[in-house]
């Protein structure tokens, strides 16, 4: 059965890719220009997650379990991570799927960020992981603290995505001449049109919804994560302990090959090798979210998009910290759009 791991894997990685979506973008965005265009398809893809969520939960088809907070895990973990995504240029998934596309700084930062989490969550550091984690308060969700329905946050949450959808989709101006179309039909829509960020949640929060029943199916109570699965891949490497193989590690060896798949097929594959500096970065980077990703319990996916949709403070404070984190690495790194104008065309950088 966890060879749906590597099929549900397969489908979010071409997702993934085609659509663009990486969270380190919509962080980095909110705190160097404002543009909220992409957090809010972010929000989109929680609403929809959190729905087939708790439906899933009220049928009984799975079970949500109550954790309590880990609360200077989160913010801890959360700052590291969200300040190392900017300088791997992606986030945990945005790395899997870039590195599908051939880009050598990715396989770095994937690399550490695999041994690293391996390292934290498996390794030496594993009981300074457990202790800091063991820091908790009770009643870890909205839910449990307040005694409402989790419905009544869906239902908020939901209100919100369908506001921020209009509210972007008023604002979009008339779109670039576009190059005519290559190939047709199906063909065109998958490998060729851009894909807009707030359909691309959609799919991504029902792709979500839909691993959680296939992964409990093989006794791995959860949905989508990456961190644990790359670690558990990395400790399988170092010991053949085939435990450590389980439907999670299938997932993010799926993620890599759909990534490939779509790369190739949209002829956005090719091998690229980053300077010196970009390579240093991203190596820095893949450590640094491999620490942040295991003290706070997940990445952008297990903590931004799932523990979120459960409405789990370890997934809010998590991001909130995330985005403090990259909005302090952006604007440490990042040059200002406004002083690029200055720069002769010949010597500017894309960022």
């Amino acid at each position: 059965m966890i060879i749906t791991g590597l099929v549900v894997g397969m489908v979010l990685g071409f997702v993934f890719q085609r659509g663009r979506f990486c969270v380190t973008g919509a962080f980095r965005d909110l705190t160097l220009t404002g543009n909220t265009r992409w957090f809010s398809a972010l929000i989109v893809l929680i609403a929809v997650h959190s729905i087939g969520l708790f439906l899933l939960n009220n049928a009984g088809v799975i079970t949500l379990e109550a954790e309590p907070f880990p609360w200077l895990a989160a913010i801890v973990g959360g700052l590291i991570f969200g300040a190392a995504m900017v300088l791997a240029g992606g986030c945990a998934t945005g790395t899997y799927y870039r590195a599908g596309e051939g880009l050598v700084g990715s396989w770095l930062a994937l690399i550490f960020y695999a041994l690293f989490s391996a390292f934290m969550k498996l390794g030496p550091a594993a009981g300074f992981t457990e202790g800091i984690r063991s820091i908790t308060l009770d009643n870890g969700s909205l839910q449990a603290s307040t005694g409402l329905s989790p419905w009544v946050f869906v239902v908020l949450i939901s209100a919100i995505a369908v506001w921020l959808t209009v509210h972007h989709a008023r604002k979009l101006k008339t779109p670039m001449a576009a190059l005519p179309p290559r190939k047709r039909g199906l063909a065109h829509l998958l490998t060729e049109k851009r894909w807009n960020p707030f359909a691309t949640a959609v799919v991504i929060g029902i792709i979500a919804t839909i691993a959680w029943p296939l992964s409990a199916a093989t006794g791995r109570n959860s949905g989508l994560g990456i961190t644990t699965p790359s670690a558990n891949l990395t400790g399988y490497l170092a010991t053949g302990d085939t435990e450590l193989i389980d439907w999670g590690v299938m997932l993010v060896l799926g993620i890599l090959i759909g990534s490939f798949i779509a790369a190739k097929a949209s002829g956005e594959f090719r091998i690229r090798v980053p300077d010196q500096a970009t390579i240093i970065k991203s190596i820095f980077g893949g450590i640094g979210m491999g620490v942040g990703a295991a003290i706070a319990g997940g990445c952008t996916v297990g903590n931004a998009m799932v523990s979120t949709a459960q409405f789990e403070y370890q997934g809010w404070v998590s991001m909130v910290f995330m985005i403090a984190g990259a909005g302090i690495a952006a604007k440490a790194t990042i040059k200002p759009t406004t002083s690029r104008a200055a720069v002769p065309a010949a010597e500017s950088r894309t960022v």
